[in-house]
C-alpha cells in the first residue's frame, strides 16, 4: 500500500486534538473516496470498520420490556384514580401491591410482565420491602409525576443499586458502613460533579497536585488542564512489560510508590482501565491500601467502575478503602444504555472528605455556610454527598434536582435482572462476545499480548512501537520513531482501509499505541481489522527493509 497522502506537518498538527475529535477527522478521511473522474458521483462498495468509540452494539433486552411492562401497570393505576378521555390521576399507595398482582394475572402474555413480577418478588424478599410501598415507587416513578424525594436518589432505588454494586463491584463481600448513592445522568455527569463539588468545597484548590494512573480515559486526563483547576498532575504508569516486546500493563511498585507523596491530594483510575481493560491487581490495591494507612492517610480516590462487570470476581478499590474513595458506576456499557444515561456516586457515610470539611479553616467554614445556608439551618452538617447534589443544580434549585424517575426505574430493573439467573446467564454472554473478538482481531493482527484472568477485553491497546521490537528488533523501532509520526499508522488506516481507531497517546498511553473498541461492531470486522493492521504494519517493514538498501 503507498504512504498517507498527508503531510509528517499536517500529521503533527492534528495529532494536537483530543483522541475522540481526531476520530472525527479519521471518519472523515475514511468516508471520502476519489470520484473516477471529475463530475462522477462519489460512491465507494467498501464498508467503514469504526471501532474507535466504546458504544456497543448489544443491548439487554428482557429490562427494557419489564420496563415497558411496568409502563403499561402505571398508566392502569393512573386511570384507576382519574379518567377523561387522554387524561389520568396520580397513582395512589394503598393496596398498590395486591392490584399489582390482579395485574400480572389478568395480563399474562404482555411482554416482559413475567419478569417484572419475579424482579417485584425478589426486591421485597431480600430487601424486606412494604410491598405497597415499593410498587408505589415503581408507578409513580415510571411515569414521571414527582420531583425525585430524596432528591439525591429515590429510597428504594438506592437500596436496589447499593444491592448491586455490593454483587458486582463488590464481589458481594461490602466494606463496614453505608454506601449513600447519588444517581446522576450517566458516568460523565458523575465526573463533572465531583470535580466541582471538590472545588467548591476547599477540599481541592487550583493547582493542587493530583495523580492519575494511565493510560485513562481522556476527560480524567483534560479535565485538571482546564484553566478552573489547572492541576499539577503526577501519571502513575502502567509501564511493565511481560516479556520483550508484549505490554502487561501492569504499575510497578516505583509507580505506585509516588502516592505516597502527601502533597498528592488525589489519585484519580478507570478500572478495569481504559484502554488496556484489566482490573487492578490485589497487589497494587494492597500498595495504595499501606499508602493511605501510613504516608497519605487524607488521600482522595476517585475510582470508575463502568466495565468492572466484565471480570470476574471484580472488587473495586472502593471495598478495599472506603473512607477514602468516591466510586464512579455507570450502566451504559453492560446494559447497551448509552443512551439512557444512567450512572451513580457512591460515598460511604464513614469518610475523609466529611472530615476535611468539618476541619477547613473558619473563613472557609463561614464561606460554605453562606453558600448551603438556604437549604438548612444546620449548613455545616450537610455531608458531601449532599452537597454534590445541591451543586449539580447551583445550590439555588437544589429542590428541583435529581436524577429523572423514569431513568431510576430502568436502573432499578437492571439491577434486579442482574439479580436473578437469566441476569447472570447474559453477564457471561456479553464477556464472551468481548473476548470472542479480541482472539478475532490479535488472530488478523498476529500480535501477542500478555495472559492475563483480570483482562476485561471491552478494549484493547496495543503498543505498535513494542510489536515493531518484538517482531523485528529494535532498528525497526527505532526507524518507524524517526521517520514517522505516532498516528501515522492511524492515518494510513483511515485512508486506506477505511479503519477507524483511536491514538492511545491521548490517553497518556505509549505515543505509539492505538485502541480498539471490542463492543461495537460484528464479531467478523474485528478479523478484517487485524488483517488491515497486519498490512500496514507490514508496509512499515517493507520501507524500512528498502531504505537499507
Amino acid at each position: 500500500m503507498p504512504k498517507t497522502t498527508f503531510t509528517r506537518e499536517e500529521i503533527q498538527s492534528f495529532a494536537q486534538l483530543s483522541p475522540f475529535e481526531l476520530k472525527d477527522k479519521f471518519i472523515q478521511i475514511a468516508q471520502a473516496v476519489q470520484a473516477d473522474k471529475p463530475g462522477q458521483k462519489e460512491t465507494s462498495s467498501v464498508q467503514m470498520l469504526n471501532a474507535g468509540r466504546g458504544n456497543p452494539n448489544w443491548i439487554a433486552t428482557g429490562p427494557r420490556e419489564a420496563f415497558y411492562a411496568l409502563g403499561y401497570f402505571a398508566l392502569s393505576e393512573s386511570r384507576r384514580v382519574w379518567t377523561a378521555d387522554d387524561l389520568g390521576g396520580m397513582p395512589e399507595k394503598k393496596g398498590s401491591g395486591a392490584r399489582f398482582d390482579t395485574f400480572v394475572r389478568q395480563h399474562p402474555d404482555l411482554p416482559g410482565i413475567e419478569l417484572l413480577q419475579r424482579c417485584v418478588e425478589y426486591a421485597v424478599e431480600r430487601f424486606g420491602f412494604d410491598r405497597d410501598d415499593f410498587v408505589h415507587e415503581l408507578t409513580d416513578s415510571s411515569v414521571g409525576d414527582n420531583y425525585p424525594v430524596p432528591d439525591r436518589m429515590l429510597k428504594h432505588a438506592e437500596q436496589i443499586v447499593r444491592g448491586y454494586i455490593d454483587d458486582e463491584m463488590f464481589d458481594h463481600k461490602p466494606p463496614p458502613g453505608n454506601l449513600s448513592l447519588f444517581a446522576t445522568e450517566g458516568g460523565t455527569a458523575a465526573m463533572c460533579y465531583i470535580f466541582d463539588s471538590l472545588m467548591k468545597n476547599g477540599v481541592l484548590h487550583k493547582g493542587d497536585k493530583i495523580a492519575l494512573m494511565v493510560p485513562v480515559f481522556t476527560p480524567y486526563v483534560e479535565i485538571p488542564e482546564l484553566d478552573t483547576y489547572e492541576f499539577d498532575v503526577t501519571y502513575v504508569e502502567a509501564s511493565m512489560f511481560a516479556e520483550a516486546g508484549v505490554r502487561e500493563w501492569r504499575y510497578p511498585e516505583e509507580e505506585v510508590a509516588k502516592l505516597a507523596d502527601p502533597d498528592i491530594k488525589m489519585v484519580c483510575l478507570v478500572n478495569p482501565s481504559n484502554p488496556p481493560s484489566l482490573a487492578l491487581s490485589q497487589r497494587v490495591a494492597d500498595q495504595i491500601k499501606q499508602i493511605v494507612a501510613t504516608s497519605n492517610p487524607n488521600l482522595l480516590i476517585v475510582t470508575d467502575d463502568v466495565y468492572g462487570t466484565f471480570v470476574e470476581g471484580f472488587r473495586s478499590v472502593a471495598a478495599d478503602l472506603p473512607r477514602n474513595t468516591l466510586l464512579v458506576y455507570s450502566y451504559s456499557k453492560h446494559y447497551g444504555a448509552t443512551g439512557w444515561r444512567l450512572g451513580v456516586i457512591g460515598l460511604n457515610d464513614d469518610n475523609v472528605i466529611d472530615e476535611l470539611i468539618a476541619a477547613l479553616p473558619q473563613r472557609e467554614k463561614d464561606r460554605l455556610a453562606k453558600r448551603y445556608g438556604t437549604l438548612t439551618l444546620e449548613p455545616e452538617k450537610i455531608r458531601f454527598i449532599d452537597r454534590l447534589v445541591a451543586d449539580s443544580r447551583q445550590v439555588a434549585l437544589n429542590h428541583t434536582s435529581g436524577l429523572s424517575l423514569p431513568q431510576q426505574m430502568m436502573m432499578v430493573l437492571f439491577s434486579l435482572f442482574d439479580m436473578l439467573e437469566e441476569g447472570q446467564a447474559y453477564k457471561l454472554r456479553i464477556r464472551a462476545i468481548v473476548q470472542q473478538r479480541l482472539e478475532l482481531l490479535l488472530e488478523g493482527a498476529e500480535m501477542k499480548i500478555s495472559d492475563d484472568p483480570h483482562r476485561a477485553g471491552y478494549y484493547i491497546e496495543l503498543d505498535l512501537l513494542a510489536e515493531a521490537e518484538r517482531v523485528h528488533g529494535k532498528d525497526f523501532a527505532d526507524f518507524l520513531e524517526k521517520n514517522y509520526e505516532p498516528v501515522d499508522p492511524l492515518f494510513r488506516l483511515a485512508e486506506q482501509t477505511h479503519v477507524v481507531l483511536l491514538n492511545g497517546g491521548g490517553f497518556e498511553g505509549p505515543e505509539w499505541s492505538v485502541r480498539v473498541s471490542l463492543a461495537n461492531l460484528d464479531d467478523l470486522d474485528y478479523l478484517k481489522i487485524g488483517h488491515h493492521l497486519r498490512s500496514i504494519f507490514n508496509d512499515y517493514a517493507s520501507e524500512w527493509q528498502a531504505s537499507k538498501a
